[in-house]
């Protein structure tokens, strides 16, 4: 059983995290075959949407830390950094549905959805500080942008987890609705997608990202840098050992 599904439906494409044993925590492995889906969307005429979607308990916990220990991202060319461009330079729209944890990841890829549905049992977090490693994903450039300063610099530089509502506030999802609903909102929105006229949507989405390409792509590179540079120092070191011990990590000496 893969731990991604890219699934066929009609002139959609569903890609839908499936471990659920794991909380849909992504290896390695998972973000070549999540890069491959999109990368396979794009190309295929007949794909005029992507869904992203996980289980009904979670979207995904974020990165699996044990597989992140012992392949950490030493270079751009690593897996999750080919997710990273790949799905940031989509063309075609991208819808997603939100149930339970979306750490890490889990919240910064939704910042490069179109439409966001999150049932209200959605928990996002986004806890770079707290392991010692700076924000991903261009999201030290366009939470701000979406959320305002802020409410970027409370939901970045605490890291605290927050609900669905104020994920909604902040402007990172479209719409709450009851868990047991969000998928079905989710894909009936790319139904209504996929029946207007392909290149109108796809040039109406080109055009309200044309702004921040490049910016986008300058902050995923300097992100990156940081990131990579910050997993050898004491405090992400301490950060990590500590996720895996199951204890609570001490800062002070970092």
């Amino acid at each position: 059983m893969t731990d991604i599904l890219a699934t066929a439906a009609g002139p959609a494409l569903e890609i839908a995290f499936n471990r659920p044993q794991r909380r849909n925590a992504i290896t390695g492995e998972m973000y070549t075959l999540l890069a491959d889906a999109i990368e396979r969307g794009e190309r295929e005429p007949a794909v005029r949407a992507f869904l992203i979607h996980g289980t009904p308990e979670a979207f995904t916990a974020g990165n699996d830390i044990e597989d992140f220990i012992k392949r950490p991202p030493a270079s751009e060319s690593t897996p999750v950094f080919r997710f990273l461009r790949v799905m940031s330079e989509a063309k075609k729209p991208i819808v997603a549905a939100v149930c339970g944890p979306a750490v890490g990841i889990g919240t910064t890829l939704l910042l490069h959805c179109d439409l966001v549905y999150a049932g209200d049992n959605a928990r996002f977090q986004l806890p770079f500080t707290s392991l010692g490693v700076v924000p991903e994903f261009a999201s030290s450039y366009l939470l701000p942008r979406l959320a305002g300063y802020q409410r970027a610099a409370e939901l970045l530089l605490l890291g605290e987890p927050f609900d669905a509502a104020k994920a909604h506030a902040a402007g990172l999802v479209t719409r709450v609705v009851p868990a047991g609903e969000a998928l079905e909102t989710a894909r009936e929105a790319v139904r209504r997608l996929v029946a207007l006229p392909a290149k109108s949507v796809r040039l109406t989405k080109e055009l309200m990202k044309a702004g921040e390409v490049e910016q986008v792509r300058a902050r995923l590179q300097a992100e990156g840098a940081h990131f990579r540079e910050m997993l050898a120092e004491p405090a992400a070191r301490e950060a990590l050992a500590a996720f895996m011990e199951k204890r609570k990590p001490d800062f002070s000496k970092t």
